[in-house]
């Protein structure tokens, strides 16, 4: 019985090693430093991603698909949009459909 009980207490101090291994993972992913973005003003949280979209995204003006799929990652924007017809005909308000490739 005094094996069993051992086995008990690694298994446990295990499962508490991993789980605070794993909060410390989750918590030093979520944290960001502020940094001064090219015109001086700061940028905090989720405005550093790299991939600044949604995955519902509405083209503005002047943009192209190969501007919005650079921006956001995602070099599949026409196969994802069946609505799509002619790549080059996209307009300022158009809704399409973002999926990033870059990993967070």
């Amino acid at each position: 019985m005094g094996s069993s009980a051992a086995r008990k207490n690694i298994a446990d101090s295990a499962s508490w090693y991993c789980a605070m291994m794993l909060l410390g993972m989750i918590l030093l992913g979520s944290v960001r430093e502020s940094v001064v973005a090219g015109e001086g003003k700061a940028v905090k949280g989720n405005n550093l991603r790299e991939g600044p979209c949604d995955e519902i995204y509405v083209v503005g003006e002047g943009e192209t698909l190969h501007t919005i799929s650079d921006k956001c990652n995602d070099p599949f924007i026409v196969e994802r949009n069946p609505h799509i017809h002619d790549p080059d005909d996209v307009y300022p308000g158009l809704v399409i459909q973002i999926i990033s490739t870059r990993q967070s």
